[in-house]
């Protein structure tokens, strides 16, 4: 390596195991062993503008292996970036710095996404692949014409969801993914021989990826091959033979590189071998001026141009019109069908909607009349098949949120929640506008049995901070929930839609949103009430039986449809007592477990659902066994009057 190459990179090493050091906390050895291969990627094939950090066609760098987020960081730093700061990477994994122990997603930062869980950087850069190509399409490769950058270690590779995702972007022949595999060999626990002995050559061939193999700190190799790549016709991975903790006499190519701070001593030996003579994060000026001449060089192509973003007006007008047409039937259907319906519009009039489902299109209803599909290399479409992968379907779309302003939505049942958490999780961190369809949403299901019906799934996703969980009660709220869900900027959102028919609980037309409440008086059968009913999804029809049957035992109620709790509970402290405070007495009634309304019924009501394992039988008689029936549910609410 050039000497000035060799004192690009070595900036980046001292810089990361510096930060380390002072924060007593991290992992250099990674940022140590890749500062080459990034400094030859920053320098000669990143394009990208730190003086406009959001522009759209950018290339797109992301680290999957984020453990090793002081690479990223000191590339920011050293190319010119205003969001970090020489005292940020100082404040290393301290309160409220940017620079934090794994990358956290901030706009406009030049940190693409936020990836701690590993792999998920993969499923991310998949998905900024896939949106590229979309709006290439869109737009025009004039407009749009970049790459994605990700750098994954072995243990990125371990993790399930990089298969899922590398599978299906050699599927699509993704010829702008290029992945940097960090192929160290080593893991917390110590060499990677320990627990895999995978052929990665014969993987990625298996996928349809190309496969170039290098040493990861030969200038010439890495340029090489970087460039081979720039006009691949399909997805490519360079595997980059590193030694982790690169220039460390004792502990590069160990484990104990990984996880922890070098020690003084050792950087004093690290200084030394790899002639370093400055003091801790001090870089030279030669060096500062480099870099910043490379971020401003590699700006060379950069146009400035703002992409267009949908209005909440534009969403709210297709919802009432929609509304009107289907108040003339109130035909009782499922809301999957309802959700289908919906979206039949909004996929016409809308192409940054982007569709989806993990292989189950014909049972979420996520596909439509309007739908072209994204195929192999053909990218003129508005749905993919994800396959049967739901990690990477739910890491993809996060991709595809982030890179710009298309807005993803794929659909699996509300079981395999479980599958998609890490992925939700994420996308409610990073105040992402990702739509998660999940249909077959209780026991009502049926015959598929437990293992298909959720109880626990609801509570698990209501626990999440800043996601939005709906769960429409007929086809008009569905409807409304689909309008909120578009409307909600900086969360993501799930819609729990039923397998079964349910009656239409709102027959007549209302321009209003009543779900943009979160819960509202749906039923009142009489002006002095003595119960409370709540409810939500295919229940709110049998609290409104169970209302009625009760009125006529001289026991007067409201029942109260809650689409959603945390819309809710984001309302004014009188609206919220109007709801709940105005009876003593509550019952609520929901298909799942009962957790999240003992705050509400408190200790003189009943929550009528299910905290147990489902069963298999026709959906009638699963809610039957369970006591969710009107018969029942009326004799225990006269019970308690008593």
């Amino acid at each position: 390596m050039n000497k000035i190459d060799k004192e690009l990179a070595n900036s980046i090493r001292f810089l990361s195991i510096d930060a380390v050091e002072k924060a007593n906390s991290g992992h250099p050895g990674m940022p140590m062993g890749m500062a080459d291969v990034a400094t030859i990627l920053f320098k000669n094939f990143m394009k990208f503008n730190p003086e406009d950090p959001g522009w759209i066609n950018r290339d797109r760098f992301v680290l999957s292996a984020g453990h090793g987020s002081m690479l990223l960081y000191s590339l920011l730093y050293l190319t010119g970036y205003k969001t970090i700061s020489l005292n940020d990477i100082k404040n290393f994994r301290q309160l409220n710095s940017i620079c934090a122990g794994h990358p956290e997603y901030v706009k406009n930062s030049g940190i693409e996404t936020t990836t701690g869980p590993l792999g998920q950087g993969i499923a991310n850069a998949v998905g900024f692949a896939i949106a590229e190509e979309i709006l290439k399409k869109q737009l025009g490769k004039k407009i749009i014409n970049h790459k994605t950058y990700v750098l994954a270690g072995d243990g990125c590779l371990m993790e399930g969801i990089s298969h899922e995702a590398l599978s299906l972007a050699g599927h699509l022949k993704l010829k702008n993914l290029i992945l940097l595999f960090d192929n160290n060999s080593i893991s917390i626990d110590g060499p990677t021989s320990l627990a895999t002995s995978d052929n990665f050559k014969k993987r990625f061939n298996s996928y349809g990826w190309d496969f170039i193999e290098i040493d990861g700190h030969n200038q010439k190799q890495i340029y090489n091959a970087l460039k081979k790549v720039q006009k691949s016709k399909v997805p490519s991975v360079i595997s980059c033979k590193t030694t982790i903790g690169y220039g460390s006499p004792n502990k590069s190519g160990k484990e104990t590189a990984h996880g922890s701070p070098l020690g003084k001593d050792e950087i004093d030996l690290v200084r030394k071998k790899l002639k370093w003579n400055y003091k801790p994060f001090e870089i030279p000026n030669h060096i500062i001026q480099e870099w910043r001449r490379i971020g401003k060089n590699n700006s060379r192509n950069y146009k400035g141009k703002k992409i267009k973003s949908y209005t909440k007006k534009l969403f709210s007008n297709i919802i009432k019109q929609e509304k009107k047409n289907y108040i003339k039937s109130n035909e009782a259907i499922a809301t999957r069908k309802s959700s289908q319906i919906i979206l039949n519009v909004l996929t016409k009039k809308i192409p940054k909607i982007i569709g989806g489902s993990a292989d189950l299109s014909g049972s979420n209803n996520t596909k439509t009349i309007n739908h072209k599909i994204i195929r192999p290399g053909n990218f003129d479409g508005n749905y993919i098949h994800y396959g049967v992968r739901e990690h990477a379907m739910c890491g993809i779309m996060n991709g595809i949120a982030l890179h710009s302003n298309l807005i993803p939505y794929g659909g699996t049942f509300l079981i395999f929640s479980d599958y998609c958490k890490p992925s939700i999780r994420l996308s409610a961190l990073m105040k992402q506008r990702v739509i998660y369809v999940m249909s077959h949403d209780s026991i009502g299901l049926g015959e598929d049995g437990p293992t298909h019906q959720p109880v626990e799934q609801l509570s698990n996703l209501r626990s999440i901070p800043n996601l939005v969980v709906f769960r429409p009660a007929d086809t008009v709220e569905t409807f409304e929930c689909w309008e909120l869900a578009l409307s909600l900027k900086n969360s993501p959102s799930v819609i729990a839609l039923s397998r079964q028919k349910i009656n239409p609980v709102r027959k007549k037309y209302e321009p209003e949103n009543k779900c943009a409440s979160g819960a509202y008086e749906i039923l009142r059968t009489g002006q002095n009430i003595q119960l409370t009913i709540l409810a939500t999804g295919s229940e709110v029809d049998l609290a409104v039986e169970v209302s009625h049957k009760l009125a006529i035992q001289n026991i007067y109620s409201k029942v109260i449809s809650v689409p959603s709790l945390e819309i809710f509970n984001l309302q004014s402290e009188n609206y919220k007592k109007k709801i709940m405070k105005e009876t003593k007495y509550k019952i609520s009634i929901e298909a799942g477990s009962t957790d999240v309304w003992k705050q509400f019924i408190g200790e003189n009501g009943i929550c009528f659902g299910v905290d147990e394992f489902g069963k298999s039988a026709p959906g009638k008689d699963v809610f039957r066994s369970f006591n969710l029936y009107k018969d029942y549910i009326v004799e225990r609410t006269v019970k308690m009057f008593k």
